[in-house]
């Protein structure tokens, strides 16, 4: 399996090397060189496999040589032991059509952890062949900040640098962060928006004067072995609820659009599904891309939902690219287009591409505080806020009452206390397992909203 990248003049790479890469040489981003498919009978022999096995079937052809059949197993097996429901994904009905996919059974209570788990053994795997080492730049607007320490705290071999937007993360966010207290951790809050600091996180691929120093590697989903272990889930899904032969719609709270295209992804596979609900908040523009082909940036509002609180979607850019024509060099023109102007218009091609599987809606704060209550009262169950602008997108689909809709619950509600206290009049509680968050140290650097000032701290501090 080899990978190219959207943007048409970086060198193809094999798995091991996209995972240790992470953005493209030319700014792009690495997607597979065409799509493995599996038939609706190799679909159906899935059935029933846990988990762990389930998740290796899934990703063994994009893996290709760089890793046997053997050893990936070994690693799925490793990289979901530590989540506390066997089922690692399980599956929770709402109502006869309506279903929540819990994703957030994790170390950290979010679903950044399905993959980055994962990635962190990716991480050791490769850089154990090679003996070699890699310096982690990574921006968060939450969950993959947390996440992405978790997974790689402790190790050897990889030192991570992970910046999230001051003030504009959840208190439980951020000490999920800023009391890990391991040597090769590196917390950084930066003056702006996560769109800032994700800004900042791709010119550092790009700075000659960091690159010839230190091998940069990304944890975002702009790393493709990420978003490769995000495809898995909806495979998990369908088969509980009577697919491949019965079609299932997935509604996506959406930020950076990694969760939603790894639905796409599954679908290139041969995976039946009927819809991808795409479901963003009043930071809208994945909305108004797939409605009406504007995607334009506007200033990004904080919200209860702050892990969507974005405005520039990495992994939209996969999708452009894979439904346009695959035309590497004319995406590459387009997307300079629009970091020059932070607007532009969808092709024709691109438009009509997306609308074959997509659809998208959008929640307010009223609208997201309102189905947080639906589940409550209605359901007895409590969801955070992200997950909640899935449901109400998914509660007002037009789509056939026999089609289940499954909600991607991406976090636990104890994350965000006070949104699901404002709406329901009760504080959810941490698990027992997350321990004593709020009585741990903390340990981060602020510095101000520029390049230049992270840049800097990153070369100064990196081993």
């Amino acid at each position: 399996m080899k990978y190219v990248s959207t943007r048409g003049s970086a060198p193809a790479l094999d798995f091991a090397g996209v995972t240790l890469a992470g953005l493209a040489s030319d700014g792009g981003l690495y997607v597979p060189e065409e799509w493995p498919q599996f038939s609706l009978d190799e679909i159906t022999a899935m059935r029933g496999l846990p988990y762990p096995e389930l998740a290796a079937r899934v990703m063994q052809p994009f893996v290709g040589d760089c890793l046997t059949p053997e050893k990936l197993h070994e690693l799925t097996a490793k990289a979901y032991a530590r989540f506390a429901h066997k089922a690692v994904t399980p599956l929770v009905q709402l109502t006869e059509q309506q279903w929540l996919l819990e994703l957030f059974h994790g170390p950290t209570l979010a679903f950044k952890d399905v993959a980055l788990q994962l990635l962190g053994l990716l991480f050791e795997e490769f850089l154990a062949r090679e003996d070699g080492t890699l310096t982690i730049v990574g921006a968060t607007s939450g969950d993959t900040g947390s996440a992405a320490i978790d997974a790689v705290a402790g190790l050897d071999r990889v030192e991570i640098f992970m910046l999230h937007p001051k003030g504009r993360v959840s208190d439980v966010q951020r000490r999920q962060m800023t009391t890990v207290r391991a040597p090769n951790v590196h917390n950084i809050a930066i003056d702006g928006s996560f769109d800032d600091a994700q800004a900042m996180v791709k010119r550092i691929f790009a700075d000659e004067s960091v690159t010839a120093k230190h091998r940069i590697g990304a944890v975002n989903s702009i790393n493709w072995a990420r978003l490769m272990a995000q495809v898995v889930y909806y495979f998990a899904a369908s088969l509980q609820l009577g697919g491949p032969e019965r079609k299932l719609a997935f509604s996506v709270p959406t930020g950076n659009f990694g969760d939603v295209f790894a639905g796409h992804v599954a679908a290139r596979m041969g995976l039946p599904i009927e819809q991808l609900l795409v479901a963003t908040n009043i930071n809208d523009i994945l909305h108004r891309a797939l409605s009406s082909g504007d995607y334009s940036t506007g200033t990004v509002t904080p919200t209860a939902a702050p892990s969507m609180d974005i405005q520039v979607s990495s992994n939209f850019e996969r999708l452009l690219f894979d439904v346009g024509g695959r035309d590497g060099a004319a995406l590459a023109e387009q997307m300079r287009g629009f970091e020059a102007s932070r607007a532009m218009q969808l092709t024709n091609a691109q438009r009509e591409g997306a609308a074959a599987l997509f659809t998208s809606a959008r929640a307010d704060e009223a609208e997201t505080a309102q189905a947080i209550r639906w589940a409550y009262e209605s359901c007895c169950e409590t969801i955070d806020p992200h997950t909640a602008i899935g449901l109400h997108a998914a509660l007002q689909a037009e789509l056939p009452t026999d089609v289940p809709v499954v909600t991607l619950a991406t976090a636990h509600p104890a994350k965000f206390p006070d949104a699901v206290e404002r709406a329901t009049g009760m504080r959810p509680t941490l698990p027992a397992r997350v321990g004593d968050l709020f009585a741990r140290e903390e340990a981060y650097t602020e510095l101000p909203g520029t390049y230049e000032a992270v840049r800097e701290h990153i070369l100064g501090h990196a081993s």
